[in-house]
């Protein structure tokens, strides 16, 4: 059962920052819900005010940047929408095929990329495919706005940089070139992945020149595993260097311990799922490049 609280529909994003501002721990920001609606229910939080931000021109959209290198989408695009665009399926598909198993239909047709990437629940699937993408964050408030990359965004268990008065505006995210495959790999037993890993791979001449490897839901936060990705610099994409790369996840990721899976089963699911991903980027037919 929900406890009492008055809801406020600003016109602007400025507006519904001043209003956070002034009511401090008060208020909170409503977007879809998906998230936020469970903890009021159990009582884990009890805002006396909702500052619903939907009806907020813009934050919804879903587009390319004036030079058409990055694709935007809009903090309350909910899931749904960015699975469904004809935008994101042409130049970024593997993003929206990620999109199209997140949680269920219900959650995917109310809850946002915005809201789900504040809650910082470490087992969901958009910070970790964001993370390996290079993507950006424009957190914006009643003082202007600035951008963090998406591995910086989120810190620790359910907490991320954005302070309580900053909306997260805008998703930025650079289109891979022709030469980049991305890839997104998870393992799942209930509703959210146990463990994920994502991957861009840039191959030019026969030789690896550039990768980005992520793994997610396995500790408390997305991260990248940057010693993995010199690993393949100047490599040719083979069964073995990818084995290589993948070996040094296992042993560099920083996994949780929890009732339902051991640090080593953790650890094994992400090397798996690394290369899996890998082998996919680096496949021709594989991975995806967008246009």
């Amino acid at each position: 059962m929900l406890g009492q609280f008055d809801i406020c529909r600003p016109g602007s994003v400025a507006e519904a920052s001043a209003v956070v501002a002034e009511r401090g721990d008060d208020a909170v920001f409503y977007a879809g819900g998906t998230e936020l609606l469970i903890l009021m229910k159990e009582r884990l939080l009890e805002p006396a005010l909702l500052v619903d931000i939907k009806t907020i021109p813009g934050l919804d959209a879903i587009a390319l940047d004036p030079g058409g290198r990055s694709l935007l989408l809009g903090g309350l695009a909910t899931h749904r929408a960015v699975e469904r665009s004809p935008l994101v399926r042409e130049v970024l598909p593997e993003l929206a095929a990620m999109e199209t198993a997140v949680a269920n239909v219900r959650v995917r047709h109310a809850g946002t990329l915005g809201g789900n990437l504040c809650f910082a629940e470490p087992h969901s699937d958009p910070a970790t495919l964001l993370i390996a993408l290079d993507a950006a964050f424009t957190l914006a408030s009643a003082s202007g706005a600035r951008d963090v990359p998406a591995a910086d965004f989120c810190v620790g268990f359910l907490t991320t940089v954005r302070e309580p008065e900053e909306l997260l505006a805008r998703i930025t995210i650079p289109l891979p070139g022709a030469a980049t495959r991305v890839a997104y790999e998870r393992f799942k037993t209930h509703e959210r992945p146990d463990a994920s890993a994502a991957a861009t791979l840039t191959v030019d001449d026969g030789v690896v020149t550039d990768a980005r490897i992520a793994i997610g839901c396995v500790g408390e936060r997305p991260t990248r595993v940057p010693e993995a990705e010199r690993a393949l610099i100047g490599q040719a994409p083979s069964p073995d260097a990818f084995a290589a790369a993948a070996d040094l996840v296992r042993d560099l990721v920083e996994p949780t311990e929890d009732p339902f899976a051991s640090s080593d089963y953790k650890r094994h699911l992400a090397r798996t799922l690394t290369l899996r991903a890998l082998a996919r980027a680096g496949a021709a037919d594989g991975g995806t490049n967008g246009r």
